[in-house]
């Protein structure tokens, strides 16, 4: 199956960003000595941003690609399912 950039792509992209903000930021509070609730807090962002990232890519990737996929030939649906088996393992 050919990659199709999809509407959520840019969304994703947004979200990533918010994260890698919110790892540089914890990166300086980290050489700057804060306290580790407030190094927990922001860990705690940047999981939730990546962790949203991922789960907008997967539903936008069962939506479209094995959706589409399912209205295709045979072996083009049996590509799919293999693709949902293999990224099932993010979940």
């Amino acid at each position: 199956m050919a990659h199709v950039a999809h509407e959520s792509h840019p969304e994703i992209v947004n979200r990533l960003k918010r994260a890698e903000g919110h790892l540089r930021k914890t990166i300086g509070m980290i050489e700057a000595g804060r306290s580790c609730l407030d190094l927990a807090q922001q860990l705690h962002a940047i999981e939730k941003a990546v962790a949203a990232a991922k789960k907008t890519l997967i539903h936008d990737h069962i939506d479209h690609c094995l959706a589409h996929a399912s209205d295709g030939d045979p072996s083009e649906a049996r590509q799919a399912v293999a693709e949902f088996k293999a990224i099932t393992k993010y979940l």
